[in-house]
């Protein structure tokens, strides 16, 4: 398996109604590369936006089936990971920076 750069194992914070909502519990959605692991995301994290990060959950959604334009098409599949951090910390994701 390829080892992969901490940079590039984070491709983009999940902005959906339910991951706001837990940002209130200092929990941060983000999408992640498929063959990232726990500690590469703690430490590009931690690395990235100065934060502690308490416990990582990992996801993998896999791809749907779906009718498009009445042709069979797929959408594809991602992997995803839910980082908690520690108390007092937050990353805000609405700056864009």
């Amino acid at each position: 398996m390829k080892k992969i750069n901490y940079l590039d194992s984070i491709i983009s914070p999940i902005i959906t109604e339910k991951a706001t909502n837990q940002s209130e519990q200092n929990k941060v959605t983000f999408k992640i590369h498929k063959n990232a692991s726990k500690k590469s995301i703690k430490k590009s994290i931690e690395k990235i936006f100065k934060v502690t990060v308490v416990k990582i959950n990992t996801i993998n959604k896999k791809g749907k089936n779906k009718m498009v334009r009445g042709k069979l098409g797929k959408k594809s599949g991602f992997k995803k990971a839910l980082v908690t951090l520690k108390k007092g910390q937050s990353i805000d994701l609405s700056l864009g920076a």
